[in-house]
């Protein structure tokens, strides 16, 4: 499904869907498993099989600068492979935006894990080579010190000329900024537009959004997800702004102030 960029302060922001396909069968557990909190009844009208849509955004200023915000699935041979719908069609789909692998400026990876990093790299090779990758190095440190892993040898590795690691706050562009958001990851990072943040994993279900307390089975630090994401959704609430996120089906949702 293809999304109309949507007008942030000057910049434009379009949603990318790289994948659509239900939890693999490595992941697959009931949604009461996988989320922890809220009650039987939070999950009441919601189908027992959780559909993942996988998406990037494709950030572009007035000046025809180009930020990827998360990379993908990759290809067939992926390390998300054994349980995302690979291979992505990132690729193809920025082709239909007018953009091409050598165009892309800057990549934006919010975190670490395979279905937002894999696409980075390209058959060994960096899928994007005139890009600077932007990673905290709070996560950096979290992948090199869990020993030999396939997103250290073939994500970081073949990245390593290429990659900028910033600790904290970070200006992308006029307007454009990436935030420390952790909790999902160590390094988990979010990018602020305006009254738009692109959350990656820090919401992966709607549910949360309804109940920032509830947590997730692959959350590395549950408690201190919590606190992150209600502290960010909170944000964007008191801004009347909206967040695009990676999972939903729908990549924006717009968030009121529950005081209003």
């Amino acid at each position: 499904m293809s999304y109309a960029p949507r007008l942030v302060s000057g910049v434009e922001v379009t949603p990318i869907l790289d994948a659509v396909g239900p939890m693999g069968k490595a992941l697959r557990r009931p949604l009461g498993e996988l989320f922890r909190g809220g009650g039987a009844a939070v999950w009441e009208g919601w189908d027992e099989e959780w559909v993942l849509h996988f998406r990037c955004y494709l950030v572009r200023d007035g000046r025809g600068r180009v930020v990827l915000v998360d990379a993908g699935i990759g290809g067939a041979d992926s390390p998300a492979a054994s349980w995302a719908p690979a291979p992505g069609g990132l690729i193809t789909e920025l082709a239909g935006h007018g953009v091409a692998p050598g165009d892309v400026d800057t990549v934006v990876l919010t975190h670490l894990h395979s279905d937002h990093a894999s696409g980075a790299v390209t058959e060994g090779v960096p899928a994007f080579p005139n890009a600077r990758h932007v990673i905290q190095r709070a996560e950096i440190e979290w992948i090199e010190d869990g020993g030999p892993n396939p997103i250290q040898q073939r994500v970081l590795r073949p990245l390593t000329t290429l990659i900028d690691a910033v600790d904290g706050e970070a200006t992308l562009l006029p307007g454009v900024r990436v935030l420390p958001a952790p909790g999902h990851t160590p390094g988990h990072q979010v990018v602020e537009i305006g009254e738009v943040t692109l959350t990656g994993d820090l919401v992966v279900h709607p549910v949360q959004v309804a109940n920032p307390a509830i947590t997730y089975a692959h959350d590395e630090d549950p408690a201190l997800a919590v606190r992150t994401r209600r502290a960010v959704l909170d944000g964007v609430r008191a801004r009347r702004g909206a967040i695009g996120t990676s999972h939903f089906a729908a990549p924006f949702t717009e968030l009121a102030d529950p005081g209003e």
